[in-house]
Parts: structure tokens; C-alpha cells; sequence
């Protein structure tokens, strides 16, 4: 719903409201963001202005309660300024006149200037399905002089009860780790300096008030899609509402607008939420799957070579391994890193992308051909954006790479990182060399899914004399685009190292990300819940790995990391030549499962229980119509008391009643002491009210164990 007067904007959609108040001067006022506030009259309008308002106009303003868009210096406001620019190398103090405002639904665009400064911006917000907003900037340079912005931020207000601040760090192979400290005062910046999102990206800002619960009390969100270089910003600030944001962090002289020149921020994703994590997580994920460009077609169940072969590529064992994947259900076979040019380690071959013909004498055909022919789609592995020192390309283009000249071959300055450096894909040779070396094997071979990696931070990128991190992101959006316009179904998946690179700029290209390195499933129990928390299931790839990981040497049961695959967007990083036969079928189950479920676990509402004990983890997916639903329950370490909590079954209607059962088709969970009842008989019918408020007693579980609870509606 939209409401439109001379003095205000109304947008409301999906429980959460957006107010602007338009005046004479100024950008926009933000009146109200949060939950729904339903249909206001204009007077109603004018009297909550008046409820917020710090004093009449006449008196003096040392500084301001109800910021507006983009508050500055000149606005009152004594917090770090939404926009930041030079010109001339004096600075820029804005003073905008709104000239237009345009709504069309649920979007809305706002067009002011400054004639002083000659500047115009460019406003654009759109409330989007689920109750989230998107809010960017853009501003053009209207004078002949040249601007250089330091920084254009997307901001919104909050109420001052938001007391708590939760975040994320990380590193490889433990992406994704929250953080909540008390917020703190004043104007504070966590920024990242990678050049990609890196494997500690803040990812989410969630204000609260209090600490953040799973399905109770409000929370305030940000999101920035943008795959490099980030500032998110609070501003607590004693006498004026808090703000939460974000932008793109943009290094000295990279971004110097020209007259005409504009720059256009990334977008920023608002979410607000009164019902807790999971009403924040459903309303992201309702605006997320709402796109157009979002995966339609049931998710693939992927064998990925890595893991099973990594450089050992070997053309019959490859084939013998395909055929076998077929056999278990495999959907999608990509052959991962070890394909092109001298490529026997990680020192050499990146940027050569041609098959290397010593190791795949008959080139890659026949096995592509097979894959095919066994039902299975072909996906193959690249890096686009690196080079190796060691590569061909490197010796006869040393001038497309993304370093400072003077450093690259001079550490610490011109660090190498896994050997190799990054290309400079604003560079038209460059990006055209990529371009055409993976439009020729795309098309030859029929491929169907990329796994496009990312394996280094960008330290020193320079594009000809100025920073070029900007330039060469936006590069790299631009060649997923036209890679997948060329190649209509063409799948893309971002891989950064693992999950350094999982925002909404990247997914805006890309159909999912892959959440990490680590197939560790007791890491990937909470890389996976907290991916989740912004991203929908069906745009996480998660793996079953060997038994022993490669990234933490933890040993764990089949079935457990089985289960924790089966909560994402699923498959396998295994070597099935090397399982036995109880092992396979244990295989052949887990795909039968997961293509029996995934149509609920990939358009459903997430369910998370709040729990007292910290080895436990539980989470679930409720039918968008409630008439079924699929947890895992699993533990990560020792359970705390013998007599574990029960877990409460959240999401489902109140009045109807499930039969509620134990899937067990990929292993029986081990555990002590008793085994419940309903577990023993096998075959329990409860009324969701109960099931919520009651829960289900679990047994005693052993660390790395996990239960998957499937409840169905039964017909009145």
C-alpha cells in the first residue's frame, strides 16, 4: 500500500512502514521505518511529526531529531555525514531542493538538487515483498569542476530502545560468526578492506532491542549488496535518533566524478522485523525469492569433484566416478580446479584457460558428452578474476594485473597470495581474453553450472594510476551478466575461498553461493544457520564431505553430515568410488530424501526453537501454508543434562493436527539412557498448538548426532 500527499509518502507492505515527510528544504525526513502502521489520514500524518518534533521551528536548533536521507554537517546532525565529497579539494556542505518525487507501487524516486554546489541526487527506495527496503543513491556531478566523493551512505533512523548491536566475523572455514555487544555510543564504522567481502565480513547489522531472540521482540537490519570493499555504520548519538547503515568503502581518488560524472551507490537492504531472527529471516528470504532472476527450477543435488580428486584428475577415473554419481542420483557433476594449462598444484596455469591436453588427452568432450548422456548436467570450475605469476597469461600480459607496478613483484608490498595475483578485469584486453576463453568451453562443451571462485583479498589494486577495486567489481558483474545472457541457463555459483563472497551484489548475477570451505558438518551446523539468516536455503550450497574433514580432521557419522547437506542447497564433495556398499546406499537414500523434500525445504518459512543448551542445535522449515514441516535437531558437543530440553515445534497452525515421525533412512541417531516414545512407536499425532507450546522430548544425544522430524498435517 501506498499513501500519497503534497507533504508525506506512506509505503507499507508485509508488517513494515516507511514515512518520509517532504518540506520546502531539504531532502525527505524519515518519520517513521519499522512495523506497519496501516492507513494514515494527512492530519494523522501531520500529528505524529508533531509527536516526534524536538521544538517549533523559531527556536534554536543545535541539532536534529528526525533525520532526513542523507544527514550532513549542515542538517544539525553531529554524527558521521551520509555523504562526504570534495571539490576542488574544498569541501562540499550540501543544501538540496527536492525537485521531483515519483511513485509507481511501491517504489519510490526522488530527484533533488543543489545549485550552489551544482550537484543533483537521485534517490530510489523500493519497499519490496516481505517488507523489505531498498534504498541507493546517485550523484552526478552537474558543474565542470571535478568531484571526488569519499563516501555516499544509505541510512535509515531507529528508535533509541535499540540497546543491541549483532554482527559477524569469521575466518576460513568458520564463516559467518555472530557477534552481539551492547550498542555502542557515538558515530562507530566496521569496515572491510579485502577487496571482496572476506570470510569475516560484517554480512548483517541487526539493532535490537535486547538481545536478540529467535522468534520474539523487534529488530532493525542492514544489508549491503556489494562484493568488495564495505562500511557499516551506527550512530548513537545522544540527542538524536540512532542510525543504522552502509555503503561501499572507496579508497582515496577512486571514485573523482568528472562534469556529468555520477556514482551510483550499492544497494542497501533494510529489514525490519516484530517477531524476532526468523521474522527477519522470512521477510529477507520472501524478497529474495519475489525476484525475477531467482532459481526457479528445483535445486539440483550436485557431486562436486573437489574433495573426491582435487588436482589428481585422471579421465577414466573421472568417468567411472560420473557414472557412479548418476547411479546414487546425482543431478549436477562439476568437475572442480585441475582441468586447464599445467594446472597440477596452485602455482600455476590461472588465466590459461584452455584444457591442458596432457592430462585430458581427448579434451574434456567425452566426459561433458557423458554427463549428459547419464541425465546429469556439466558444470565446470573457474577463477576469472586471478592470474598466476606462473601462466602464460601473466608472461605476455604482465600489465593486466590489478597491483601496484612498482610492489607486485616486491612482498610485502606485492604480496602473493596462494601464488597468485588478481586480473585487472577493467581492463577491455583482459575482460575480452576471459570473456572469449569461457564463452568457447561453454558453448563446445554445453556446460551448465560455473562454480566461480575467488581465492584471494585484493591488497594495493590499482587501475592505471587510481584504485580499481570499484572498477573491477563491477566488471565482474558484468561479465556474469553477459556470460549468462549468451548462454541462456547458465548457472553461476559465487565460491570465494569458501564464503567470502555471499551478498545480495554478487546474488544479484549469481544462483548461490557456496557457504564455505569447510564440509565439517558441526562447522557447517552454524555457517549454514547464519548464511541462512539473509539467504533462503536454496541459494546455500552445502556438501557432504568424507568422513574425516579436510579442513578440521573431525571424524563424524554419515547420517549427521547427511542431515546438516539436506538443510541447504544440497549434494556431495566425496570420492564414491572409495564407499562401500552400505555407505552408497546410505547415498542413494539421502538423494531420495532430499528430492522428496526439497520442494518444502526451498519455498518454506525458516523455524528456529530458542534453546537453553549451547551444544544443541535446531532448525526448521514450516510450508508456507503450514500443512507441513522438517526440522533437524543435532548436537555439536555434549549435551548439558541428562534429560535434554524438549524442543518446541514452532510455525504450524494451532488447530490442526500432525502426525509427526523420525526420518531415518540416512542412519538412526545414536544415543543414551531411554529412548522416548514417540521415537519408539514411531508414529505420534499432535495438535500444532501443542507441538509449539509443549514441544517433543528428544533423547540423550550423542555429539555430531542429529535427528530429522518430518510433521504433516492430518486431513480433518
Amino acid at each position: 500500500m501506498t499513501q500519497e500527499y503534497k507533504e508525506f509518502t506512506v509505503l507499507s507492505r508485509d508488517g513494515a512502514s516507511l514515512i518520509l515527510h517532504h518540506r520546502p528544504a531539504g531532502l525527505p525526513e524519515v518519520v517513521h521505518w519499522g512495523a506497519e502502521t496501516g492507513e494514515l489520514a494527512e492530519a494523522e500524518l501531520r500529528a505524529l511529526v508533531a509527536a516526534g518534533a524536538r521544538q517549533e521551528e523559531r527556536g534554536t536548533v543545535d541539532a536534529i531529531w528526525q533525520p532526513n536521507l542523507l544527514p550532513t554537517q549542515g542538517d544539525g546532525w553531529a554524527g558521521r555525514p551520509a555523504l562526504l565529497a570534495t571539490r576542488a579539494g574544498a569541501p562540499i556542505f550540501p543544501r538540496w531542493i527536492t525537485r521531483e518525487i515519483t511513485v509507481d507501487g511501491c517504489k519510490l524516486r526522488i530527484e533533488s538538487h543543489d545549485a550552489a554546489n551544482q550537484l543533483a541526487m537521485r534517490s530510489e527506495l523500493e519497499l519490496l515483498a516481505g517488507g523489505v527496503l531498498t534504498l541507493s543513491h546517485e550523484l552526478v556531478n552537474e558543474g565542470s569542476g571535478e568531484v571526488e566523493v569519499q563516501h555516499l551512505e544509505c541510512v535509515l533512523p531507529i528508535p533509541k530502545n535499540a540497546d543491541h548491536l549483532s554482527m559477524f566475523s569469521g575466518r576460513w572455514t568458520r564463516e559467518k560468526a555472530p557477534q552481539t555487544i551492547q550498542m555502542p555510543r557515538g558515530a562507530v564504522v566496521r569496515q572491510t578492506r579485502r577487496g571482496r567481502g572476506g570470510h569475516d565480513a560484517p554480512y548483517l547489522q541487526i539493532a535490537s532491542a535486547g538481545v536478540p531472540q529467535e522468534r520474539a521482540g523487534e529488530l532493525w537490519a542492514v544489508h549491503l549488496g556489494w562484493s568488495a570493499d564495505c562500511t557499516y555504520r551506527t550512530d548513537r548519538m545522544s540527542e538524536a535518533l540512532t542510525l543504522i547503515g552502509a555503503g561501499e568503502l572507496l579508497q582515496p581518488a577512486e571514485m573523482r566524478l568528472g562534469a556529468g560524472g555520477a556514482y551510483r551507490t550499492p544497494k542497501a537492504w533494510f529489514g525490519y522485523s516484530g517477531q524476532g531472527l526468523d521474522g527477519l529471516s522470512a521477510g529477507f528470504h520472501t524478497a529474495l525469492r519475489a525476484r525475477e532472476q531467482h532459481p526457479s527450477t528445483p535445486r539440483p543435488l550436485v557431486l562436486n569433484t573437489w574433495e573426491a580428486v582435487y588436482f589428481d584428475h585422471q579421465p577414466q577415473t573421472l568417468m567411472r566416478l560420473a557414472e557412479l554419481a548418476a547411479q546414487v542420483g546425482v543431478e549436477r557433476f562439476v568437475l572442480d580446479d585441475g582441468w586447464f594449462m599445467a594446472r597440477r598444484d596452485d602455482t600455476k596455469g590461472l588465466g590459461d584457460w584452455e584444457v591442458d591436453r596432457a592430462v585430458w588427452p581427448d579434451g574434456l568432450g567425452p566426459l561433458a558428452a557423458l554427463v549428459h548422456e547419464l541425465g546429469m548436467e556439466f558444470g565446470l570450475w573457474f577463477e576469472p578474476e586471478m592470474v598466476n605469476p606462473d601462466s602464460d597469461l601473466a608472461r605476455n600480459h604482465p600489465d593486466w594485473m590489478l597491483h601496484n607496478a612498482q610492489h607486485v613483484h616486491n612482498p610485502p608490498a606485492g604480496l602473493s597470495w596462494r601464488s597468485q595475483h588478481v586480473l585487472d578485469l577493467a581492463n577491455p584486453h583482459a575482460y575480452a581474453h576471459v570473456r572469449q576463453q569461457m564463452g568457447a568451453l561453454i558453448q563446445e562443451l554445453g556446460i551448465d553450472f560455473i562454480k566461480w571462485d575467488h581465492n584471494r583479498d585484493l591488497i594495493e589494486s590499482l587501475h592505471g594510476q587510481r584504485p580499481g577495486t570499484h572498477e573491477h567489481t563491477q566488471a565482474a558483474y558484468r561479465l556474469i551478466r553477459e556470460l549468462k545472457q549468451e548462454h541462456p541457463g547458465l548457472e553461476i555459483e559465487s565460491c570465494s575461498s569458501g564464503g567470502a563472497r555471499t551478498d545480495l551484489g554478487i546474488l544479484e548475477y549469481a544462483d548461490r553461493v557456496w557457504a564455505s570451505d569447510s564440509n565439517d558438518a558441526i562447522e557447517r551446523q552454524d555457517i549454514q544457520r547464519w548464511t541462512q539468516l539473509l539467504l533462503p536455503p536454496e541459494l546455500v550450497g552445502g556438501h557432504i564431505g568424507p568422513a574425516t574433514s579436510h579442513s578440521s580432521g573431525r571424524t563424524l557419522d554419515l547420517s549427521f553430515r547427511a542431515a546438516t547437506s539436506l538443510m541447504g542447497s544440497a549434494g556431495f564433495e566425496w570420492n564414491l568410488l572409495e564407499c562401500n556398499e552400505q555407505e552408497l546406499q546410505q547415498a542413494r537414500d539421502f538423494a531420495e530424501l532430499y528430492k522428496e523434500v526439497r520442494g518444502l525445504l526451498h519455498t518454506g518459512v525458516p523455524v528456529h526453537a530458542q534453546l537453553l543448551d549451547p551444544a544443541l542445535r535446531v532448525s526448521g522449515v514450516v510450508a508456507q501454508d503450514g500443512s507441513a514441516g522438517l526440522w533437524t535437531i543435532a548436537t555439536v558437543a555434549t549435551l548439558e543434562e541428562a534429560l535434554p530440553e524438549r524442543i518446541r515445534l514452532h510455525g504450524l497452525k494451532p488447530h490442526s493436527r500432525y502426525r509427526v515421525r523420525v526420518r531415518e533412512e540416512l542412519g538412526k541417531a545414536e544415543f543414551g539412557w531411554i529412548t522416548p516414545q514417540w521415537i519408539a512407536q514411531g508414529d505420534l499425532v499432535l495438535p500444532g498448538r501443542l507441538l509449539e507450546i509443549h514441544g517433543l522430548q528428544i533423547p540423550l544425544l550423542w555429539p555430531g548426532q542429529a535427528l530429522i522430524v518430518q510433521v504433516e498435517e492430518v486431513p480433518a
